[in-house]
């Protein structure tokens, strides 16, 4: 595999891994801009765009985009997160020039006409309307809200319905225009691909693109809080965060070690603890979410209404262990498991171009594999109990709950359990 980057005199970046024996390209345009470069008044603009894009340029209709594609195979998908959007497409080597004249042509051309935006706010609010009606997955947006309160990270990628349906095609314009510069994308692919052939047809379909300037985001500070909302299920869902690392912070890796020891698979703590020796529960998981600045460190279980009670104590208890007793079998097989997810992604061109453009957005550079796997070797014992020692002591806990919650303790009787250490 060969990795190279170019950048072009406008500031945007081309990166490119080609593999041998492949016959597939993976491409796709990342975009240093994501929700949380929203304001309160344009909540879920980033997300909306994402859909606006793939509704027709100033050449081709929204059908016209999806027949070009699907025509010869290929496969057209995009994402919004809080810190990046991306829009990527996975084809045959042959028509990855096609891909690029696509992508260009949708972040630069769209039209946003009217029709189509009416029906995709519809579309938004019913996706909307979904997510609230899928209790283990608003969770996380009301443990987002109250641990980032009143703060751009803190409010959802999806935006509020009432303001998703006001939302106008100027809105689409301003912040593309804002946001969708030059120097703030990257066109990067993986696979059957020729380097100076990709930087050829970026430098075509792209080099007209203003530089721009990187905007300033909302600095973030968890601060934790508390979402309870009764509900009639048949479940409860619970949700902590504490406060964690950023993703330049030396103990970055320590603690995604950390996390796969606590609640990272079925040999992991938790799992073992509360779901096979107490049957306290059928789902329990932990992860940690890194941004520019901060972080918040992530425990869900799903649980009865009999067994909440008992099951709260717990989690924070084998949380707070960890700081003194992890052990050099477990750190080992989570290592195992973090090496074995990183060199299994190199198989699949779409997962490396995802990883190689979030490395590249995130730490400035493409990471080998060689350096990620020595990082990741590089955490002993000492190293997860220290860094599970500063995620326990950090601040005070956020905690969402919903369901029959009667039998939850108290966010400040959890954040006593923390305090007391």
């Amino acid at each position: 595999m060969t990795t190279q980057m170019t950048t072009l005199a406008n500031g945007l970046r081309v990166i490119s891994e080609s593999r041998d024996g492949v016959q597939t390209t993976a491409v796709g345009v990342w975009v240093d801009a994501g929700a949380r470069y929203e304001s309160i008044a344009n909540n879920g603009v980033a997300h909306m765009l994402e859909h606006m894009a793939f509704k027709g340029t100033d050449s081709r209709s929204a059908q016209d985009i999806a027949v070009e594609i699907e025509s010869v195979g290929g496969h057209l998908n995009a994402y919004t997160s809080r810190e990046h959007t991306a829009y990527f497409v996975r084809v045959l080597k042959e028509d990855l020039a096609l891909s690029v004249d696509i992508l260009a042509d949708i972040l630069q051309r769209s039209t946003f006409e009217e029709a189509e935006m009416a029906r995709e706010r519809a579309v938004v609010i019913q996706e909307i309307g979904q997510s609230e009606d899928t209790p283990d997955d608003i969770i996380f947006d009301r443990l987002q809200e109250v641990s980032f309160p009143n703060q751009a990270l803190g409010r959802s990628i999806l935006g509020p319905a009432e303001g998703v349906a006001a939302m106008g095609r100027e809105v689409l314009f301003d912040f593309m225009a804002e946001h969708y510069t030059a120097s703030r994308l990257l066109l990067c692919a993986a696979g059957a691909v020729d380097h100076d052939a990709l930087v050829a047809m970026a430098e075509a379909k792209f080099g007209n693109l203003r530089p721009g300037a990187h905007h300033p985001f909302e600095a973030a500070v968890f601060k934790g809080g508390e979402s309870r909302e009764e509900r009639e299920l048949e479940q409860v869902h619970f949700a902590l965060a504490l406060p964690a690392l950023p993703y330049d912070d030396d103990d970055f890796y320590p603690m995604q070690v950390m996390s796969t020891v606590l609640g990272g698979g079925m040999s992991s703590r938790l799992f073992q603890e509360v779901r096979e020796k107490r049957g306290l529960c059928y789902s329990i998981f932990c992860f940690a979410s890194s941004y520019k600045e901060c972080g918040a460190f992530t425990i869900y279980a799903g649980t009865g209404a009999d067994q909440v009670g008992e099951l709260v104590p717990v989690i924070c208890n084998e949380m707070l262990r960890l700081s003194g007793d992890a052990a050099q079998d477990e750190v080992n097989r989570a290592r195992a498991q973090l090496k074995a997810g990183t060199l299994m992604s190199l198989e699949s061109s779409a997962s490396r171009a995802e990883q190689l453009a979030r490395q590249t957005l995130v730490f400035g550079r493409q990471i080998p594999v060689e350096e990620l796997i020595e990082r990741i070797d590089a955490v002993d014992v000492a190293a997860v109990r220290r860094v599970a020692g500063r995620i326990s002591s950090g601040g005070e806990p956020a905690v969402a709950a919903m369901g029959p919650i009667a039998g939850l303790a108290s966010r400040a009787e959890i954040a006593a359990r923390f305090a007391k250490g």
